[in-house]
């Protein structure tokens, strides 16, 4: 497994190193979530798609996203386009 730019967890929009990805319940590498978000198998939390916004605030304040509200604007983009949130 290699590092790819476009390997993001489809969760939490991490980029995933190659031991940041999560478990599936055999054992093996799942290649869509990363360790925090998946593990063995299931998610790690019962969660819906606002809860992981505010959970993940703190990780999206940097030079882009310098408040609180710019983060959560910017996940609200992102999150609902991601595998485990997007409305089937």
């Amino acid at each position: 497994m290699t590092e790819k730019m476009n390997n993001i967890c489809q969760s939490c929009a991490m980029i995933m190193k190659d031991d940041d990805h999560g478990t599936n319940a055999d054992g093996s590498v799942n290649e869509d979530y990363c360790k925090y978000c998946f593990s063995d198998g299931h998610f790690t939390k019962d969660e819906t798609l606002e809860e992981r916004i505010e959970d993940d605030i703190g990780f999206w304040i940097d030079d882009n996203c310098k408040t609180p509200e710019e983060a959560r604007e910017k996940m609200r983009k992102i999150f609902p386009t991601l595998k485990r949130w997007k409305s089937n």
